[in-house]
């Protein structure tokens, strides 16, 4: 063999290898040599010591020696005088560090190898050194030769023989004794850089670190370097370990070298069996068809056949340049092979076509999984492919084969390949081996995207991936086809016949596969388990493919290739065909035990008899029932015998009674916990972002209100459950308005639809109403959105599949811009693909409720889910809650050896059903000699059983629990209902518990005497009332029988305790499905019992039921942790039903049977001594053995825990025997009297120390770890079983593979299920992917699997990408995705809640509502106009008097303005904080349809209106400049005009020059129903997103024209936000104006624009005095308008009306000219105020909402200055001339609370800095020429906040003294609200109010001009001692002023009474000047 490839294999250093391989197999103890090549791809991770550092860690180890005295001091030769002793350099000088010399080239001796020294005194580096190898071990440990022989590569001096020498030289510096063990630590090589650099550790043999068995620690290989492949070569020197190496909890699929025999010195706890006994049992089995790993055939369908293969297509690998020869021979399978070999062979193509099979191929199984894997890790991603001739190439087919032998040789006998691990062997190979070159090309690409972008990771791993795979050397050979063969069956040598390898004699595929046939037919093939064919012929493509003929592999791989359904349908088949039927019968016999029908008859014949039982067990019997009923024993503990149902009184009897009801008990299912309420808040901003985005895609603002329709899957107790959650919540009155008394539950089923045929009825509905209603928004809620995803063309008569494509993808539901779809779901993964319809920003993922272990929400329950439950399997100190039943296992397996015709769920449900009637026969104790059954049940389902049984006898109102038991296939679980059924019947224990089926078609349907129970808990009087749901079975002991292929979201209620998953399917390993069945045990425990670590004493986990027999195959030795303290002696006496604990004894499956059954069998048949010494009931049969056993576990190993040792059980029940035994015997001889079982016994006061007296029972723990034994526990009534045990999550049990698969983590920590397919209907999209890691959160691992799954072909999202859409995302579909079991329904329906209300909210609109101030009570009663009069006559208005006093609540803090007829109130309204916008008074109102609106609004019919209809192109706006004159100012002034293209209509412009010349403007007599003659003016500052500029819906559809006045700077925002609106610009001198300056500027333009209108007209030909004068001014806020109509029988009622009817009624005014100004009132609820209340028109005031007439009040102009109380000083001056204003009080406007922006918002700042900084009013003024502190504020705003603020210092007199005012002159300014003004005009002929006899308290001139005369003033009588202010705009003209007016003739004036305001000189303050009265 070895001459045959002398041609390749060109070095001696392979045959050294071979020859090692020989003698280490000779050397073994074991049979099978292990193979050379296996530690290339397949080594075991290194396992972590105990402190987590590995093996091989730098640390000096022990070498080897057990004794733990101190080292021998060793004195070091001192160094030669002279020599050099520095630190990492040798005695000649020269450096020796790694560092120094990485780079450095070497000539290496032959035969030497490059070494790493471990310096003590240098721990950060190695030093280089050159070693013999033949002094250094080889991979396993082994043949290094005795003694040294180095070189120094610093000074290069060589011959060194003694490392005691050589440590010298290289200056060690050593305290203890040179040994080569301790400090030649690592192989040196170059990497691909050429750079030397560390590489694997030295396998020193008793080197490995404390607690570690050796066995496992094989891992350095030296590999020949002809074995290559491209860049693929096997690296020749030692490879460099990666730095993530596996903890303790890591199992490792590769399973530790079998051949590797004792070390020379044992090692703690090393056995004898432990070679043998630690391979473990990895999870692998081998995914559906469905599941196919390959990124080519993306829309691979099933083909038809009984057994459905993925088709893939067959062509050639990369890189091929021969054709594959079509195969020219077929293969004849054998007769009667399946019978013969009782298997079905499965063949998996590999590379090449398979030859055509022949004869009886129903019996053989062909599967294209493989050939699928090896194609798509053939096909290189794009990325790669981009750059040209990439050096990157694929696996070639030798690697790829040569991988899959390796795999193959390292499954366990149980173990079933896993596709999944086998294409990641293949990605790790080629990313190692491609290292350089993946990292060049992906740092552009992480530069780019900062790491978001899930680019390959180098360095993955996974269990069984090979660890030690560095870059080889680029020269290296490649593998050629030829070593194939042979490198192949070497490795498969290690395994013994497990693997075998065919390909050295055969010539072709068909040769390979009749030969394997036949010799499977002579029973050649028994100990096989996979055999591998390879061919490979000269020039043409090297060919493969596997055939599995393991019986236990052969099983699983054909079942896993049936669909779900399909395996469903073959369950049903062979039990409606009876083929079942000997596997019962076979079952039911229980061998020299009898017949189990038998036994159960006998039950029956005796059960109207006492039960047999010894006169003890009666006498203990009625002690229980006295103690029930005596109040003076209740202290007695109670017998948990079970009571037929003649002995026990009945439930109903107990749980009416008084002292029969738990105080314990309370049902909270409906409450809406904190997190809850944040997920809804979270839905909602998530909508709100949709409505609030420029996509225009919804518009929250158009819906008034919302429905809904909740879409569940096709199960009746889900929809029932929705259905009451629902009707629970209060969504449907908050909806509605309806009453919850008047609401039944039957009515919210109509919004609630299951998912089958009806719902299509239902769905089209709501489409055609949502068409009918566009004013309310839709939800369709599409919950468990995982369950349905198939395409459209799936959906049949008689099937629901394909439904959600069909209803919620179609077109209506898409394009209806009121739907709104809401995915919800557990599982996403399958809605996350390249094709989603979903956005990544419209996901909302369920929060963490805990940050860093702080509580973030409060909630008073803690979520426990699927990674909590894996938490329990790792933790180490406590019996895990998720654990496999080895004993049912065994039992599962060797039927499934005996039936392999049957399907595996048959036998495993069968065995399992026969259990749980075993255990219910022996827990009743009915059946006479018990003991002996319970060899035929196992002890985990005995727990269950006894649990259920005795935990209702504990709580005086018979609390229980629930025992899931999950049977997917319908038929099984009826048949599993009749069985336990009868059984039950049988025994008498029909009043015990319920049987209750789950089957998702039919209601829940419990028998009469439980509903009554049921009802009487939850206090329901109805007397037809039934449950329908899962959640109302709270407390309710039973057994609930759970059918249907997968979950289908029923919630489970708190009383679950035992989660039986031991027969679902292990063949579909999707993470959905693995998920969604873990999901049934997910729980929310109490919030204050969350799980610790390590529970002390306290923990009352446990109760005193002795019947607690758990057996678990995977607790951690907790016997030398504890098992000598006190705490552990109480934890081997308690054992119960609640305890959900400790294990008495897990029996183990890595034991041998013999082993494993002596022990149970010890433990379940006392020797005849105890069974003497302890008499006790047949309910408890286990005695002192058990407590004994406690913490004598078994070793296994699992994926949680490091491999115990067998010498430890074999050393320590003799210690423990008597350490527990004798408390235990002495409890029961003092308790034998009175004939107590173990669940009775009380603590002795002997030991006091195992229970503390404090500790409280409801200090619970979920942790299941051991605790202390409560005496309270062990009191009959005193705990409700129920009640502790909602503090506790259920326990799972799960079917082995599945345990191993789940248990099992990846490098990153993730559950090793985690790394699946997500689903089904989805497929990777390339093998070139990189792992989930731990650290992703839920948005990265969504974006994971949209970047890296794409829908298969019969997914619905299949198509997505070719509908035509730009954008693939629905805009309107929303995705909440949540843990299961954690409250996703109640999160939804909240949000369905708080949308109503937000909707409603958006509705509705603060407006201020205050009271009109300042009304007199002496007001008098005249009615000038009739109450229901249309308009005012001019006339009357005219004898109206004008009301001075200002009656708007706003201006509550000004200076009233003083009238003779008015008499103030002594309550003056207190002064106000200005601005503050809160705190005046609002009311909600809602929206009318005639409202106003900001940007936020955007209904279909505003869209063109806005000009942001996506539809139309953004409309077109022209600047254009408009110049005029003003004598006042005297200059010209120049306004710009942004108008729209589509507003031009409204202008005229040049015809020559297109400039613009005027605004045009109606004529008086023109009039439309549709158009508004006045343009309105809206002056705006700060509100371009607030303001109410939105007047479409207002003005009804009336044409009119809007014109926005907005300052220059703010100019571009405005048009963003309201392109279509025409724009005003002020002047850039205005920017820091006020709104008097907007009003002054409107009013001048409007004034200049009539006279250009009229000079049109007269060109025109027409009168010049009929053009429409008037305009509207009105405020940013007015949101809404109301008119008032008369009704004779309830008075005025005001409703809401259009903008356009009030406008066009005004305008309709007879005599409009007459007037100067009109308005309305401002709304308040309530009504109108004293006199006005019957009067339609008033003369007074007049505020934001103005229509004034510019050509009567041309004369009068606005104050251009102002900034404050404008309008007040306006209307003042404009009543003084003559002018009538007139009010309708018919109508009011609404004005909006808009608290941002605006023209009262300015804040007064320093000129130092922008930051606001407090400065008071005192110091806006200061004196002339001083140094003061300067404020960037106008000048005018200081002015008018001082005299606002400081008022009642300056104007002392006035304060308060309404009868004396200070006299204004020409203006109005506001003096505070304490301070009275009295206005008079200077004007000749101006109308002013008599001020004769009246005296003043002051004087005001502001800018007085030269109407103001001294004459004037001599008119007015002032107090001694009144104020003069003089205002003016400098100094100068304050003295012409007081010259001018001889004010020195009256006033006094002093040098110090002259100020200014704080602005600096080129900010132009302004000047007064204070005097007092002579």
């Amino acid at each position: 063999m070895g001459n045959s490839y002398a041609g390749q294999l060109r070095t001696i250093r392979f045959e050294e290898v071979l020859h090692n391989s020989i003698e280490a197999s000779l050397r073994s103890n074991t049979v099978v040599p292990r193979p050379v090549f296996s530690q290339l791809y397949l080594e075991t991770e290194q396992p972590l010591t105990h402190d987590g550092r590995t093996e091989n860690d730098d640390e000096d180890d022990e070498d080897g020696s057990e004794s733990n005295s101190p080292p021998i001091p060793y004195q070091m030769k001192p160094p030669p005088e002279g020599c050099c002793t520095t630190d990492g350099f040798c005695q000649a000088g020269r450096d020796l560090r790694l560092s120094s010399l990485a780079s450095d080239p070497f000539d290496v001796p032959t035969g030497f190898m490059l070494v790493g020294v471990k310096s003590p005194s240098l721990p950060e580096t190695l030093l280089v050194c050159a070693v013999d190898h033949r002094f250094l071990p080889d991979e396993r440990g082994h043949n290094a030769l005795l003694g040294f022989s180095g070189n120094c590569m610093g000074c290069g001096e060589k011959g060194f023989r003694y490392f005691t020498e050589f440590s010298n030289h290289i200056n060690l510096k050593l305290s203890t004794q040179p040994k080569k063990q301790k400090h030649l630590k690592y192989h040196l090589f170059r990497n691909n850089q050429g750079l030397l650099v560390q590489g694997a550790p030295i396998f020193w043999r008793g080197h490995a670190g404390p607690h570690v068995d050796p066995p496992v620690l094989t891992q350095i290989a030296d590999v020949p370097p002809a074995l290559a492949n491209g860049n693929h070569a096997v690296p020749s020197s030692i490879t460099q370990p990666p730095l993530n190496q596996s903890g303790p909890g890591r199992p490792s699929a590769t399973g530790p070298p079998a051949n590797a025999g004792p070390p020379k010195k044992r090692h703690k706890g090393w056995s004898p069996e432990s070679s043998a006994n630690s391979l473990p049992e990895s999870a692998v089995k081998t995914p559906p068809s469905s599941s196919t790993l390959t990124a080519i055939p993306v829309s691979s369908v099933i083909s038809s056949g009984a057994r459905p293969e993925t088709a893939v297509p067959l062509s050639s690998p990369q890189g091929s340049s021969t054709p594959i020869s079509p195969p020219e021979l077929s293969v004849t399978i054998p007769d009667q092979l399946l019978h013969t070999c009782r298997l079905q062979p499965v063949i998996f193509k590999g590379h090449g076509p398979l030859p055509q099979l022949t004869g009886n191929v129903s019996e053989v199984l062909v599967s294209s999984l493989l050939q699928s894997c090896y194609l798509s890790s053939q096909t290189l991603p794009r990325v790669y492919q981009h750059y040209g001739p990439s050096p990157i190439q694929p696996l070639s087919t030798e690697m790829q084969i040569l991988l899959t032998v390796y795999y193959l040789v390292q499954l366990g006998p149980d173990q079933v390949p896993l596709i999944e691990d086998l294409e990641q062997i293949f990605m790790r190979s080629w990313r190692e081996s491609h290292l350089s070159e993946i990292r060049q090309y992906q740092q552009p690409q992480t530069a780019a995207t900062q790491g978001r972008h899930y680019g390959i990771e180098t360095l993955s791993t996974l269990p069984g991936l090979p660890q030690h795979l560095s870059l080889p050397p680029q020269s290296q050979q490649p593998l050629t086809p030829s070593q194939l063969p042979w490198l192949a069956q070497l490795a498969a040598s290690s395994c013994g016949e497990g693997v075998v390898v065919v390909g050295e004699q055969i010539t072709s595929l068909a040769q390979g596969i009749q030969q394997t046939f036949s010799r499977l037919k002579e029973g050649r093939l028994e100990n096989t388990n996979y055999v591998v064919i390879i061919v490979t012929a000269p020039g043409q493509e090297t060919q493969s493919c596997v055939i599995v003929t393991g019986k236990h592999q052969c099983r699983a791989l054909a079942e896993s290739m049936y669909s779900p359904s399909e395996g469903l349908k073959e369950i049903n088949h062979q039990l409606s065909t009876g083929v079942a039927q000997e596997l019962i019968h076979y079952c039911n016999c229980l061998g020299q035990d009898g017949d189990l029908d038998s036994l159960l008859d006998s039950a029956t014949v005796d059960s109207n008899e006492q039960s047999p039982m010894s006169s003890s067990q009666e006498s203990a019997e009625d002690k229980s029932l006295k103690s029930r009923h005596s109040p003076k024993d209740v202290q007695k503990p109670k017998d948990s015998q079970i009571q037929g149902s003649k002995d026990s009184p009945s439930t109903k009897e107990g749980a009416s009674s008084p002292k029969d009801t738990c105080s314990e008990y309370s049902v909270d299912w409906r409450e809406v916990r904190p997190i809850q309420l944040a997920v809804a808040r979270k839905l909602l901003s998530h909508v709100c972002a949709i409505a609030d985005s420029s996509t225009q895609n919804l518009d929250l603002g158009s819906f008034d209100r919302v429905s809904f329709l909740i879409l569940v899957p096709p199960s009746e107790v889900t929809f029932q459950q929705t259905v009451l959650h629902l009707w629970s919540s209060g969504v449907l009155q908050e909806l509605g308005g309806l009453d919850q008394e008047c609401l039944s539950q039957q009515e919210a089923e109509r919004y609630v639809v299951k998912m089958d045929q009806s719902a299509q009825i239902r769905i089209d509905n709501l489409i055609q109403e949502a068409h009918r209603n566009s004013y309310t928004l839709y939800i369709l809620v599409h919950d468990h959105a995982h369950r349905d995803i198939n395409i459209e063309s799936c959906s049949s008569s008689d099937s629901s599949l394909g439904l959600v494509d069909k209803l919620l993808n179609s077109r209506q539901v898409r394009d209806a811009p009121n739907i709104l779809i809401l995915h919800v779901t557990s599982f996403p993964f399958a809605l996350q693909t390249q094709y989603t319809r979903i956005s990544p920003y419209n996901e909302i993922h369920w929060p963490s409720a805990f940050s860093n272990d702080v509580d973030l929400y409060h909630e008073r329950t803690r979520y426990f889910g699927v990674s909590e439950l894996l938490e329990s399997t790792r933790s180490g100190s406590s019996l895990p809650l998720m654990r496999c039943d080895s004993s049912f296992e065994s039992m599962a397996s060797a039927l499934e050896e005996r039936f392999p015709k049957l399907h595996s769920a048959v036998i495993r449900t069968t065995v399992l059903i026969q259990h749980y009637c075993v255990a219910l026969m022996a827990a009743s104790g009915r059946i006479g000699g018990s003991h002996n059954l319970h060899k035929h049940t196992s002890v985990e389902t005995l727990e269950i059983v006894q649990s259920l049984l005795t935990a209702a006898q504990q709580c005086p109102a018979h609390h229980g629990h629930m025992v899931l038991l999950r049977i997917p296939s319908l038929a099984l679980a009826a048949w599993a209902h009749r069985r336990l059924s009868r059984v039950r019947r049988q025994l008498g224990l029909e009043e015990s518990f319920e049987i209750i089926t789950g089957n998702p078609n039919q209601a829940l349907t419990i028998g009469q005497n439980f509903t009554d129970q049921i009802k009487t808990w939850l206090k329901i009087q109805e007397a037809d009332w039934v449950p329908r749901t899962y959640l109302e079975l709270e407390a309710l002991p039973c057994i609930l029988i759970l059918s249907g292929a997968e979950p289908l979201g029923e919630s489970l209620p708190r009383s679950l305790k035992y989660c039986d998953l031991r027969v679902i399917s292990c063949s579909y390993l999707q993470r959905t499905t693995l998920e969604q069945e873990l999901g049934l045990a997910a729980y929310l425990v109490k919030a204050e019992s969350r799980p610790p670590h390590n529970p002390g004493p306290g923990s009352d986990q446990l109760e005193s039921d002795a019947e607690k027999l758990s057996s678990t195959d995977n607790e951690e030795e907790e016997g030398q942790e504890n098992g000598d303290s006190p705490l552990s002696s109480s934890q081997q006496l308690r054992s119960g039903p609640d305890s959900g604990g400790s294990d008495p004894f897990p029996a183990q499956s890595t034991t041998s049977p013999n082993v494993q059954k002596r022990i149970i069998d010890t433990i379940k048949s006392p020797s005849p001594s105890q069974t003497q010494n302890q008499p006790h009931p047949l309910s408890q049969p286990v005695l002192c053995p058990q407590p004994v056993l406690h913490h004598q576990t078994l070793p296994h190993v699992q994926g949680h825990s490091q491999p115990q040792q067998m010498s430890q059980l074999q050393s320590q029940p003799q210690f423990q025997n008597q350490s527990l035994c004798q408390p235990n015997s002495q409890l029961n001889t003092q308790t034998s009297s009175q004939h107590q079982s173990l669940s009775n016994m009380q603590i002795p006061h002997s030991q006091p120390q195992l229970l503390p007296p404090t500790q409280s029972r409801r200090q619970h723990s979920k942790s299941t770890s051991s605790g202390s034994l409560s005496p309270r526990a062990s009191s009959p009534h005193l705990s409700c079983s129920w009640a502790r045990g909602v503090s506790r999550p259920p326990s799972v049990l799960l079917p082995r593979a599945l345990y191993d698969i789940i248990t099992a983590s990846d490098s990153s920590g993730l559950p090793r299920c985690t790394t699946f397919l997500p689903h089904m209907s989805v497929a990777w999209a390339s093998s070139f992917r990189p792992l989930l890691s731990k650290m992703m959160t839920c948005t990265e691992q969504s974006l994971y699997y949209r970047q890296w799954t794409v829908p298969r072909s019969y997914h619905m999202d299949c198509s997505n990408r070719t509908e035509g859409r730009s954008d693939n995302f629905h805009p309107r579909r929303l995705l909440l995705s949540g843990p299961p079991q954690v409250g996703k329904t109640g999160a939804y329906l909240h949000f369905l809640g708080i949308l109503s209300r937000m909707l409603i909210r958006l509705m509705e609109v603060d407006i201020y509502d205050e009271e009109d101030i300042n009304y007199s009570a002496q007001a008098e009663g005249v009615q000038y106009h009739p109450s229901n009069s249309r308009w005012p006559n001019p006339d009357i208005m005219k004898t109206i008097h004008f009301d001075y006093t200002i009656h708007d609540p706003k201006y509550d803090d000004i200076s009233s303005v003083y009238c003779p007829e008015y008499k103030p109130s002594a309550n003056r309204n207190p002064k106000r904080q200005e601005d503050v916008y809160l705190r005046r008074r609002t009311s909600r109102i809602k929206l009318s349809k005639y409202a106003a609106y900001n940007t936020y609004h955007h209904c279909e019919q505003c869209h063109q209106y806005l000009g942001f209809n996506p539809r139309y192109q953004m409309y077109e706006s022209t600047l254009h400049a408009f110049t005029f004159t003003h004598l006042l100012l005297g200059e010209e002034i120049q306004l710009y005009f942004i108008i729209p293209k589509s507003k031009e209509h409204y202008f005229s412009f040049s015809n020559p020059g297109g400039q613009l010349e005027s605004m045009r403007l109606p004529l008086t007599s023109d009039w439309s129903p549709d158009c508004i003659k006045s343009p309105i003016f809206t002056p705006t500052t700060g509100r371009h997103e607030h303001g109410l500029f939105n007047l479409y819906h207002a003005m009804d559809g009336a044409s009119h024209l809007h014109i926005l006045v907005v300052k220059e700077y703010e100019m571009a925002v405005y048009k963003k936000y309201w392109p279509n609106h025409i724009m005003l610009v002020l002047p850039t001198v205005f920017n820091g104006a006020g709104i008097g300056a907007a009003h002054f500027l409107i009013k001048e333009l409007s004034y200049h624009n009539l006279e250009l209108e009229r000079s049109r007209r007269l060109e025109g030909g027409g009168p010049a005095g009929d053009v429409w004068p008037f305009i509207i001014l009105a405020d940013d806020s007015c949101v809404m308008w109301n008119a008032v109509d008369l009704d004779t029988r309830s008075g005025a009622v005001e409703h809401a009306v259009s903008l356009k009817q009030v406008l066009q009624h005004m305008e309709a005014c007879p005599d409009l000219v007459q007037y100067g100004l009109c308005g309305i009132r401002k709304w308040s609820s309530r009504g109108l105020t004293g006199n006005p209340r019957r009067e339609p028109f008033f003369r007074g005031h007049l505020h934001d909402f103005l229509l004034l007439n510019v050509d009567r009040s041309q004369n009068v102009q606005y104050d251009q200055n102002r900034f404050t109380c404008h309008d007040v000083d306006f209307t003042l001056r404009l009543h003084s001339a003559g002018l009538l204003v007139c009010r309708f009080n018919s109508f009011s406007v609404m004005k909006k609370q808009i608290a941002i922006g605006g023209y009262r918002t300015f804040i007064i700042k320093t000129k130092m800095t922008d930051v606001p900084t407090s400065v008071g009013p005192s110091q806006y003024v200061c004196a002339p020429d001083s140094k003061h502190l300067f404020l960037a504020t106008p000048a005018q705003l200081l002015l008018e906040k001082y005299l606002q603020h400081t008022s009642q210092k300056l104007f002392p007199l006035s304060t308060k003294n309404y009868a004396h005012p200070v006299l204004s002159v020409d203006c109005y300014l506001n003096l505070g609200p304490e301070v009275t003004v009295c206005f008079v005009s200077s004007r000749p002929h101006s109308v002013n109010i008599s001020t004769t006899g009246l005296l003043f308290s002051g004087l005001l001139l502001c800018f007085a001009d030269s109407f103001v005369t001294a004459g004037f003033l001599k008119k007015f009588t002032f107090l001694q001692g009144a104020t003069l202010c003089v205002i003016g705009a400098d100094r100068s003209s304050l003295r012409q002023t007081v010259g001018r007016l001889e004010l020195e003739e009256e006033w006094r004036f002093r040098l110090s009474d002259e100020f200014q305001t704080a602005n600096a000189k080129e900010d132009r303050p302004l000047f007064f000047l204070t005097g007092k009265h002579i």
